[in-house]
Order: structure tokens, then sequence, then C-alpha cells
């Protein structure tokens, strides 16, 4: 399979939904396959709240490889003998994209929190920014899961014809305030603890030790990727071997799993860019900028596959089976399928063999 990574950089202006400009930003992206002459074999894949452009296949001297490996890649489900596959940074993001750690032209200091608050309106619009600059001006398909499923709605929505086919999974039409909670654990977390200076922090300063706070908030964010079955099934009420029953702080295996997890990602992962791209799913809602929910799903054009998982606890089937009732109602191209699945949102990353043949048969 053909990997490339690169930087696109940006000098036009992006107009925010909030009315704020950015300018210049860059966007990085990875690509995998090749683009047929008539480019029209392009398959966007959106990545989630703390993925990023690396999608599959492995970096030299890795060991593990992109987070959706097991569908991308030569025949598999995103075969990439048959599709040129493109998977783009979103704008706030750590990971080489322009976000808040990110030098603000002129003065060249980090943005920091003067940084726009983005939303997957945005998001999406910079991705097409990018797709035109490659003379992509229309795709076979947009594929994603929860922050990358939002991101595939949107596109159907804002422009109706730009793809063939858009596949979204474990997503949602507007996040409810469940998951907004969950959130807001994480955003107060890195805000009140005392080394995030209120944004002041020099970049990589927690690359050593990690920031307490996005440690303790990406629990929060553990427990509602996961489920209760999923917790049950994989650790049960094993306890710590080395630690006692009655020491005070003494682990159960899902303890210690939360603490190794958690504290790894709060070294590798702006908190910064965690409140930005935090916020964008708050405020995610298909029906902004239009009269209803009902005539957002109805600028759709584009076959659609709306995939959920039944364990999911962040966004609930009923939330993507409404927007298949929506489309159903107005005789619009869709399919649903709910997963018969116990582990949790995070099933759209892991039980990949249960939705592949899904995704295959949509892409032909």
């Amino acid at each position: 399979m053909k990997i490339e990574t690169k930087v696109a950089k940006f000098t036009t202006a992006l107009y925010l939904e909030s009315g704020r400009i950015l300018e210049p930003y860059e966007l990085a992206y990875e690509t995998y396959g090749s683009l047929d002459e008539s480019k029209d074999n392009v398959v966007l894949v959106c990545h989630a709240l703390t993925g990023s452009h690396h999608a599959a296949g492995l970096y030299e001297g890795d060991r593990k490889p992109g987070w959706w490996d097991g569908l991308i890649g030569d025949s598999k489900a995103i075969d990439t003998q048959k599709h040129f596959v493109i998977c783009i940074n979103v704008l706030g993001s750590c990971h080489g994209s322009t976000g808040p750690m990110s030098e603000a032209y002129p003065s060249m200091e980090p943005y920091r929190l003067k940084f726009p608050v983005v939303t997957v309106k945005d998001m999406i619009r910079a991705q097409k920014q990018l797709l035109s600059s490659l003379g992509i001006h229309h795709l076979k398909a947009i594929i994603g899961g929860s922050l990358g499923g939002m991101q595939a709605l949107q596109f159907g929505v804002d422009y109706p014809n730009f793809a063939d086919r858009i596949i979204a999974m474990a997503a949602t039409y507007a996040t409810r305030p469940w998951t907004i909670a969950f959130n807001k654990v994480a955003t107060e977390a890195i805000r009140r603890d005392a080394r995030f200076e209120n944004g002041n922090y020099v970049k990589g300063a927690f690359v050593e030790e990690g920031l307490q706070g996005l440690a303790i908030g990406r629990i929060a964010g553990h427990i509602s990727y996961l489920s209760p079955d999923s917790m049950d099934d994989k650790f049960g009420r094993n306890y710590v071997g080395t630690d006692g029953l009655f020491e005070l702080f003494g682990r159960y295996e899902i303890e210690r799993y939360m603490e190794y997890n958690t504290n790894n990602f709060s070294r590798v992962f702006d908190p910064m860019s965690y409140l930005y791209l935090a916020k964008a799913v708050n405020t995610f809602n298909l029906s902004r900028g239009y009269d209803s929910l009902h005539e957002a799903i109805l600028r759709i054009k584009a076959e659609t596959t709306l995939i959920s998982f039944k364990g999911d606890y962040l966004f609930f089937p009923k939330e993507m089976e409404h927007i298949a009732h929506m489309m159903d109602r107005n005789s619009q191209d869709y399919s649903y399928h709910e997963m018969d699945s116990n582990y949790g949102h995070d099933a759209f990353l892991v039980e990949i063999k249960k939705f592949e043949k899904i995704v295959k048969e949509a892409l032909q």
C-alpha cells in the first residue's frame, strides 16, 4: 500500500462559522493508494476526537499501525488497490494541522486561548479547500466514526453534491447533554490544573510528566467510550496482585487500566487542543444554519449508510435511528444498521469485523 504524508499550507482566509477569520493555516494529511486519472476513486476518511491523519499503515520504527488499519488497505473493506484514500487532520488538533498551540501570524507566538473556536462546519470547509487544491472536486465516499461521523454527515448536508456516498458511524444529529456533561469533566479538570496556567504553558511542557488534569479528564472520556458489559468482560472484579485489598489506594484492574492509559495520553496530546476539539463536539448540530433538522437532512443527496452500536453510551443508537427515520419519511436513499455490540462507543474502532462487509458493499 502506497502511503504519503504531507502538510498543505494556505494563505487565503478561512472564514469561520463564528465570524472570525483564520489566516494563514495548515492541514496535515495522509493518502493511501493511487489517484485515478479521472479522479473518481477518492474516499475521504474523517477521524475522531483524539485521532489523526495517520489512519492506516505503519511508520518506520512504529509497532502500532494507524487507528483504522483493519479497515483501510490492500484488499480490505476500503481497498487501496481500488480507492485513493485521504485522511485529513482537523483544525484545532495537535497532530500537524493549525491549532491553539500553532504560531499566530505575524507575532509567531502561539495562539493559545486566542485561537478561535472551530466547529465541525469549519473543519469540513477547510478540508474541502485542501481537496480543491489537489484538483479533487468530487468524492466517491466520505466515511468516519464519532466526530468523524459528524464530519461525514455535515459534508452531506452542507455540500449535497460533493460525494456519492456518506458512511457515518457512532455519531448523532446534535450532541446531547449527556455527552456534553462527560466533556465538562475533562475541560474543568484541565482548566483547574495549576500547571495548565490558563493556557500560558510552554509548548511541549507535558511530554515528560503529562498534565494530571488531562489524565483525569481522559478517565471520564474512557468511561464514556466503553460500556458496563465490556468492562465486566475485560476486567471483572479482578484486583491488582501487588496491591493489598485493604490498602486505601489499592486498585482494581479497571483502575490500573485507567491510570496507565490516561497518563500516557496526557503526555502525547496537547490539553489546549483537547479543549477546542471537545468544544467542537459539544457545538455540533446538523440543523444550525437551517430552519430545522428536517430541512438539513432533506439536503442530503448522497447514498447514506448509518451504523450505530447497541452498547454505545456516548451517542446512543436511537440518535442515529432518528436520522434514519427522517430519511425514510423523506424517501431518501439510505440504509441503517444497528450492530449487536456490548463494547461501547469505541466499537467503531475495535469491532471492525462486525461492519466491514457493510462498508465494502457500500463502496461497491
